[in-house]
């Protein structure tokens, strides 16, 4: 189950970075999987909702539009609603983006990593072995512009990894994603923050390499895709 925020659900025109992990596993998992979750639809810019299914491939299956992302969400939010998800839709792997929209809106680098203990709780709860792979916050503009926001993001990733190393569990294993190799925010998004085409590639390398790594699942990505990936433009 793909849980995230903005950059996760992405918006009209898009692949998506689940889309490029989709492709990603038919290529390499040898293993059948299922790709799980509440919701199919992108975000919609002119309306503001989530309604939009003009994903940039037509091709791209319903089955494999699935997940748990939405504009504006955050650890806050999705705190909340992960048991449920787990439990109703019986996710066993989590890959998980959020933190940026938390630290800019709602809350500070102590009170969003206590929403990631509430998360990794609620998750357990559902599902006593439920794995996940958690992505600190990545580069972006405003942290690379305000030096009091850079500073929280660097508290938070600083407190995420703490978290993964003290509620890992054998049974129930939490990864650190490192920050995808590569990330170059005048190429790997197209706004400062969401990711385009190129930055699409770089984010789910990122959670590849940790589960094929960790977990032998998949194989490594593939990096002639991720180096020919052109940002479109917008």
């Amino acid at each position: 189950m793909f849980v995230g925020d903005s950059m996760t659900i992405g918006s009209t025109g898009d692949f998506t970075w689940r889309y490029r992990m989709w492709q990603h596993l038919n290529a390499t998992s040898g293993d059948p999987y299922r790709i799980v979750g509440p919701r199919r639809a992108l975000h919609d810019p002119v309306t503001g909702d989530a309604s939009s299914s003009a994903y940039a491939d037509p091709g791209f299956p319903e089955e494999a539009r699935c997940h748990l992302a939405g504009w504006g969400e955050g650890w806050l939010h999705m705190a909340p609603l992960i048991g449920d998800a787990v439990r109703r839709y019986e996710a066993d792997t989590l890959l998980v983006s959020l933190g940026l929209i938390d630290l800019g809106f709602y809350t500070n680098a102590e009170q969003t990593a206590e929403n990631v203990r509430r998360f990794v709780a609620g998750a357990r709860q559902a599902a006593p072995h439920v794995r996940a792979v958690l992505m600190p916050v990545i580069p972006n503009v405003r942290a690379a512009t305000d030096a009091a926001f850079g500073a929280q993001c660097a508290r938070f990733n600083e407190l995420l990894a703490k978290a993964v190393a003290e509620f890992s569990l054998p049974g129930s294993p939490l990864l650190l994603a490192s920050e995808p190799g590569g990330w170059d925010i005048e190429r790997a998004t197209y706004d400062g923050t969401h990711p385009s085409e190129c930055g699409e590639h770089l984010l789910a390398a990122a959670f590849a390499q940790a589960m094929h790594q960790a977990w032998g699942v998949g194989g490594p990505y593939r990096a002639d895709a991720v180096a020919g990936a052109a940002v479109p433009a917008r």
